[in-house]
Order: C-alpha cells, then sequence, then structure tokens
C-alpha cells in the first residue's frame, strides 16, 4: 500500500499545471446557453497552448459547444456554476480515430480537466437526433439494436496518445456514447469526480484503454453500462499499473471490469477499497477472451449490496482460435449481498430480462479445456445468496456437468452458461485455486451446492465455511479434478 500511495503522490505531482488564468470571455465564449461558442473556445485553447500553458476559467453560465481540441498545457477549469454543454446537432462533432467526443486531445501534454462544474453532453437529445438523421437518409448507419453506433455518438471526452493528465472534481454527465476514454495515454489521474452516465445506450463510467500509470481515485459512477472499465483495444499494448482506490459505482451492467476489448491484457492492476451496489452484472469482472493476458491483479476490501453477481473470471477465444490468459489473481476482505429480484429495476435504461427463467448465478472461474484460469487466491470472503433454487429451470445435476457448454466465442458474462450447478462458486477449468476463510450463506434451501469443481487441478480450501438452512450435502463437489485439499 505504501508503494501505491507513492505512485498516487507522484502522479498528482507530476500532472500539477502551471501557467496564468484566462478568462473564457476574453475569446469571445457567451455563457447564455444559446451561443455556440466552438469557435471561442477552440481560440482560447490555442492561444494559451502557444504562450506558455495555462488554465481556460469558465464562470457560472451555460457555454453551448461543439468539438473542441484540448492542447498541451492548457487546463479547462470550470468554476461551480460552470457548465460546458454540448451541442444537439451531431453535425457540430468531429470524427478521430473512428470515435466522436465533445472534447478532443491527441497526442498532448500536461493538460486538464477541473473544478467543480459540469459537462453536460445532452446525450440522449444528440443520439435520437442522429436516429432521425438515419431515418431520413442523411446519415448512414444500420441502426443495430435501433440504436446508432456507440462510435457515431459524441462522448464527452476522448485522449488519445496524451501524457500527464488531471481529471479533478468535475461533473460528467449525458454523454451520446461513452462517457470518458483514455486511449494509450500515460500518467492519468481521475479524482473526486461524479459521473452521471445513463441517459443512452453504452453510456459507461470511464473507460481506460491501453494505458499506463493510472490512478482513479475518490469518484462516483452511476452509469448505464460499465462503471470503471479497463479495455486492450491493442495487441501490441497493455494496460497497466492502475490504481482503482476508493470509488463508488452503481451500473445497469457490471461494476469494475475488464477483458472486453482484451488484445494486449492487463497486468499489475490495484482495486482497493471500492463499494459496488445496485448493480445488475458482475461486481468485478475480469476476462481475457481476445488473446490478451489477465495477471498480478488485486482486489482488496470490496464491498457489494444488491448486485446480481459479484466474481466472474472468464478465459475465452473470440479471436479466432487464439486464446487469453488468467494467472495471479487475488480477491481479498469482500462482503457481498446478491438479491433475488432484478437489482437495477426502474432506471432508465436496464440491463437486458436475458437468460431467462435461470437461477441465481454463482461466482464463477472458468477457463477452457486447454486454456486454465490459473492462480486465484480468495481471502476473507463473505457472499450472501437468495437460495430457493427452482430444479425446474433446465437442472443441470451433479452428474451431468459435461451439458454446460463451452462458449469460447460467446461474449463473457456471467449468465452466459444460464443454469449452474452451484449456487456459491463454480470453478472449471482451473489451476491453482486457494480459498481461505470463506463464508458463503444461502439465505433459502436450494437444490444446487455451494461449491462445484469441474477440471480443477489443484485447490485447497482453508476454513470454508457454509451457511444454508436444511443443508446436509458436502458443501464442495469434485469432479475430474486433482490434488484438492479440504
Amino acid at each position: 500500500m505504501r508503494k501505491i500511495l507513492s505512485v498516487l503522490v507522484l502522479l498528482a505531482s507530476v500532472v500539477q499545471l502551471a501557467g496564468r488564468d484566462y478568462n473564457a470571455s476574453l475569446f469571445g465564449a457567451k455563457s447564455n446557453g444559446t451561443t455556440l461558442n466552438t469557435s471561442s473556445i477552440q481560440k482560447g485553447i490555442d492561444y494559451i497552448s502557444e504562450n506558455g500553458g495555462g488554465r481556460l476559467v469558465f464562470y457560472v453560465g451555460r457555454y453551448l459547444t461543439g468539438t473542441i481540441y484540448l492542447k498541451s498545457n492548457v487546463t479547462i477549469h470550470l468554476e461551480e456554476g460552470a457548465i460546458l454543454v454540448g451541442s444537439v446537432n451531431p453535425f457540430d462533432y468531429e470524427r478521430n480515430y473512428n470515435w466522436t467526443a465533445l472534447i478532443f486531445a491527441l497526442d498532448q501534454h500536461d493538460i486538464g480537466i477541473t473544478g467543480k462544474g459540469v459537462i453536460d453532453g445532452q446525450g440522449f437529445q444528440v443520439a435520437n437526433n442522429l436516429v432521425d438523421m438515419i431515418h431520413k437518409g442523411v446519415v448512414k448507419d444500420p441502426l443495430k439494436y435501433d440504436r446508432p453506433n456507440e462510435t457515431i455518438r459524441p462522448q464527452n471526452i476522448y485522449f488519445r496518445g496524451c501524457r500527464n493528465i488531471r481529471i479533478r472534481d468535475i461533473f460528467l454527465k449525458d454523454p451520446g456514447s461513452w462517457n470518458q476514454q483514455y486511449d494509450q495515454c500515460r500518467n492519468l489521474v481521475i479524482d473526486n469526480i461524479t459521473v452521471d452516465s445513463k441517459s443512452y445506450w453504452n453510456n459507461d463510467g470511464v473507460d481506460i484503454v491501453d494505458c499506463d500509470s493510472v490512478v482513479v481515485s475518490n469518484s462516483y459512477f452511476d452509469a448505464a453500462d460499465d462503471g470503471i472499465c479497463l479495455k486492450s483495444h491493442n495487441p501490441d499494448f497493455i494496460c497497466q499499473n492502475v490504481f482503482v482506490y476508493n470509488n463508488t459505482v452503481r451500473t445497469s451492467a457490471n461494476g469494475i471490469k475488464f477483458g472486453t476489448v482484451g488484445r494486449g491484457g492487463f497486468r499489475n492492476i490495484k482495486i482497493v477499497k471500492n463499494t459496488v451496489f445496485d448493480t445488475y452484472r458482475s461486481a468485478v469482472t475480469f476476462a481475457a477472451v481476445d488473446g490478451g493476458v489477465v495477471e498480478n491483479i488485486l482486489v482488496d476490501s470490496l464491498r457489494s449490496v444488491n448486485t446480481g453477481n459479484v466474481i466472474f473470471l472468464r478465459i475465452g477465444e473470440r479471436s479466432g482460435n487464439k486464446k487469453g490468459r488468467i494467472n495471479g489473481v487475488t480477491i481479498s476482505n469482500v462482503y457481498a449481498e446478491v438479491p433475488l429480484t432484478k437489482p437495477d429495476a426502474g432506471y432508465n435504461y436496464e440491463g437486458p430480462v436475458e437468460d431467462l427463467p435461470r437461477n441465481i448465478s454463482p461466482s464463477s472461474i472458468v477457463g477452457m479445456p486447454d486454456a486454465p484460469v490459473e492462480n486465484i487466491t480468495l481471502k476473507n470472503i463473505e457472499i450472501h445468496y437468495p437460495g430457493g433454487g427452482n430444479p425446474h429451470y433446465a437442472r443441470v445435476g451433479l452428474d451431468e456437468l459435461d451439458k454446460v457448454p463451452e462458449l469460447g466465442k460467446n461474449y463473457p458474462e456471467f449468465s452466459m452458461f444460464r443454469e449452474l450447478p452451484a449456487w456459491g462458486f463454480y470453478i472449471r477449468h482451473a489451476r491453482g485455486i486457494t480459498f481461505e476463510n470463506v463464508k458463503l450463506v444461502c439465505e433459502k434451501k436450494d437444490y444446487r451446492t455451494a461449491v462445484v469443481l469441474d477440471d480443477v487441478q489443484g485447490a485447497e480450501f482453508i476454513n470454508l465455511r457454509v451457511e444454508e438452512p436444511g443443508g446436509k450435502k458436502e458443501p464442495v463437489f469434485s469432479y475430474k479434478s486433482e490434488k484438492i485439499i479440504y
């Protein structure tokens, strides 16, 4: 932890930007909410960058704009009451690296967005205006699932190839697509921000893509799609040295997730002291399904309440026959409650009612027959499940585990296998699994077994406690597995 905190302090100091303050109104920006300020704001950014750097400061008001480009040594600073408002005209946005955004930064350094103001992408309106243009034939798009491709809907922020970035204190809301994406960036601090990103499809909270040396801390994410999401789009890059600390997440997808896409992979990721609540999918999901690696991962001090699933680790082969690798994941000090009902019910964009009917899914660690998940440690874990499994939901019994499909080509989600034979943990195609001081509580009697091992080589259970009404069956069932210590 001392090393992690040292990195946090170092990154914070690296991105402290010098220079003077410039009022945005000096460059002609109007705060009336109706004047399109794209040219004026860009003029201010360019001037500051060319004259020693500093902050472009926005005071109280609504500043309407289309796409702007942040330049080296410039910070956009939004004072409390200042709102940077995205235009609702899709043609006011530009596209780079196949993405559309309100604020771009491409190959810049020492940049930031700070202050207690708001960035409001007005994404719901932009997206619906785009749908209207597609229906009229003005814009060409297949409208898959009756919504435009996410790449032509504007994100609030897209930074690529940048270094020394500070995003602090701001309120980000209502993007047209992903909220904020940092792609192949280095030395990035995101601290004490608030994200309300649930007005349209694909509204992730934050996407860290192929970045190195990142801190995401002390922030609140409320998202329609994945909350804190790490990706690896390029097989030549690794998303690495990432510290996710003291955040609160609510989503209609996964709380903290990485691995879709995962072409290069993920290494040296620390996820410490986070809370996930009212979340439809998994609290944490780590996947290696696109040929990349997942290694040296720590999750510690996680609280997950009213979340549909707790832990999902998965190896697959979506990219041809190239399988990923998961090796070295420690998850410790977790308290979790899984509800019987839909945890995101009532939100604007709920998670889909898919793979139903099925019983509540267990936490799962699932590799492939020739690519096992390796060296996983679960320590000081307590998970409460509702139990009461219905055996008539396409029951998979302990004598028919081969009926669980491999599904190596499928998109990885905890519900992908539909019915599973365990109510607590299902572990398949794995090697080197350690459970230490794990407590699994089932509120109602369940026909399934607490823990099922299928093709697991080397598993050790130290102080595994299972509480289940009327439970007389063995808490762990082992099938085609060896070297199991219990």
